[in-house]
């Protein structure tokens, strides 16, 4: 190939070519007219001496000093022309003369060749970025195309030029493997903080799921729980700390400890998230969370929950029906200053309820309400257990691998009890009118319903003294109105006596002489838990559980 011959074509080639031979004849002249000889003149003179032009450097001689990789082709099949000393000792002599394709096979290998084909046609550079050739190295390809007068009339060639970019691929290499460390120590912490087990309560079949973002994705602060709280009660839990990474990860785990502290307090769910809002303030007042805190309590069939800032609780009844929970929604945890409010909604038997974070259903392309509606389709739709219920959620809601943000989902299910199964759950209520004489009525209530339910007479006399001191509690420290209520589950029995006061009574140590005292302490000796609450409406609840012989 004549290098000579492209170096003509160059744009500004003819003008520095005119003032090269201007100022060749000037010198000339004012040599013809000196009398100093040249070499005299060299000697005597301090000028440095001159610099070549570049239109003065050999083309070939620059390129094989190059270091980058260069190669020329020329023709529709791309025919090696020349390839410089660089090239040379990447990828060892490459024939002249032969098509690209079997001339360089590297580039071959590496894709290069529809962008040769694209540079001719186009007459504009192509670049292929960041490739690993076979020598180990990485480099970035430019294929610029360049116009050739043959003679026979006008074509066109490809000057290849590889820079080598291997310190940036290994440092980026570098980079995407530390953000994959970083985001597996995500991923394992909030893993390890997330329930390993859920609490399975007796009236409620439980399921849930966590999904982490996808590898691009950093990990969230999405996060559910479970909690039994006594009494036949549960509380159910999920939230959404705002940010991603190992931060948010930590503070999930804080406020994950807290919910399930404040939790024994059993307190409403808006007084709980009163508390939860100050504490997350105190984790980091630059981090905020949204969360759902419900509760569920199979006597009243509903699910009475506090939101800060959370997405809807949705719940299926047993006809198919999906009904969204309303307001009261108050902002997310860590805003301070709000005064949260508890709602309800109906959850009785064979309904499905479903707690979700805004991985599930909010899409960059999409409003949010119709990711909510579109969730409310599928759970419509979804029947089985509650992980189906859960896994066809998931589904239906597009979630990959590879998904941008986290997802939790939490599915409870009260079932409907039929046949054999109903005679396990049973519930007895007696309402306590009058004076002392309520006492031994409602010990004669409760050995009825134990007898009736067809107990061992070991646990029938438990569960008629510690309704015995339960009541005789309400109605010393008590004011109307007072009621019984006995439950047994298939796993236990649940006493309940609740009264218009609204003071929890504490278990304390009763000296010799006090003729009080005793009931409290005679009652957490007996029965396997004990506990007691403030009512919503005022007053409060003493409990008390029998765990129930297995059979």
């Amino acid at each position: 190939m004549n290098f000579t011959r492209w170096s003509a074509r160059l744009p500004g080639t003819q003008r520095r070519a005119a003032a090269r031979a201007e100022h060749t004849v000037t010198i000339t002249d004012r040599r013809s007219e000196g009398s100093v000889p040249a070499a005299r003149a060299e000697q005597l003179t301090d000028d440095p001496p001159p610099v070549p032009a570049v239109d003065e450097l050999p083309v070939r001689e620059v390129l094989d000093r190059v270091p980058a990789l260069v190669a020329l082709v020329h023709g529709i099949d791309h025919r090696l022309a020349y390839v410089n000393d660089a090239y040379t000792a990447a990828f060892g002599p490459r024939p002249c003369g032969e098509p690209a394709a079997e001339a360089l096979p590297e580039l071959r290998d590496l894709g290069l060749m529809p962008l040769l084909d694209q540079a001719q046609r186009s007459g504009k550079p192509r670049t292929l970025k960041s490739r690993k050739a076979p020598d180990g190295r990485h480099y970035t390809f430019t294929c610029t195309p360049v116009a050739e007068d043959t003679g026979e009339g006008a074509g066109s060639a490809v000057l290849i030029f590889a820079t080598d970019v291997t310190d940036h691929a290994e440092a980026a290499e570098r980079l995407r493997a530390s953000e994959r460390r970083q985001r597996e120590t995500a991923v394992t912490l909030q893993r390890s903080l997330l329930p390993q087990e859920l609490e399975q309560p007796d009236d409620l079949r439980i399921a849930a799921t966590y999904q982490p973002g996808g590898t691009e994705a950093a990990v969230g602060g999405d996060w559910y729980d479970v909690i039994t709280l006594g009494g036949g009660r549960t509380a159910l839990v999920i939230g959404d700390v705002m940010g991603r990474g190992v931060r948010a990860a930590a503070v999930m785990g804080q406020l994950r400890t807290a919910v399930r502290a404040y939790a024994r307090l059993d307190l409403p769910p808006h007084e709980v998230l009163n508390l939860l809002d100050g504490l997350a303030t105190e984790i980091d007042a630059n981090q905020i969370a949204t969360c759902v805190y419900a509760v569920h309590d199979p006597n009243e069939g509903r699910l009475v929950y506090a939101s800060a800032g959370h997405l809807p609780i949705l719940v299926r009844d047993d006809q198919g029906h999906v009904q969204r929970a309303d307001e009261p929604t108050g902002p997310p945890l860590g805003t301070g200053g709000w005064m949260h409010a508890s709602g309800s909604i109906p959850l009785g038997p064979g309904s499905t309820a479903v707690l979700y974070t805004d991985g599930l259903v909010e899409r960059r392309d999409e409003d949010l309400d119709e990711g909510i509606a579109s969730l409310e389709r599928a759970l419509a739709g979804a029947t089985g257990t509650p992980q189906v219920v859960c896994d066809r959620l998931v589904r239906s809601a597009g979630v990959t691998a590879d998904h941008d943000d986290d997802v939790a989902v939490l599915v409870l299910q009260h079932p409907a009890r039929t046949g054999a199964d109903s005679e396990l759950f049973r519930n007895a209520a007696l309402e306590l009118l009058g004076g002392v004489e309520a006492a031994p009525r409602a010990r004669a209530f409760a050995s009825g319903v134990l007898t009736s339910w067809r107990f061992p007479p070991d646990l029938h006399d438990l569960g008629v003294l510690a309704t015995s001191e339960l009541v005789a509690n309400s109605l010393q420290h008590g004011i109307p109105p007072m009621r019984l209520r006995l439950r047994r589950t298939d796993r236990r029995l649940i006493i309940e006596v609740t009264d218009g006061d609204d003071h929890l009574p504490r278990r304390r140590r009763a000296e010799p002489g006090d003729e009080s005292g005793r009931g409290i302490a005679i009652v957490a000796t007996i029965a396997s838990n004990w506990g007691s609450r403030r009512t919503p409406g005022g007053g409060k609840a003493v409990w008390c559980e029998f765990v129930l012989p297995s059979t």
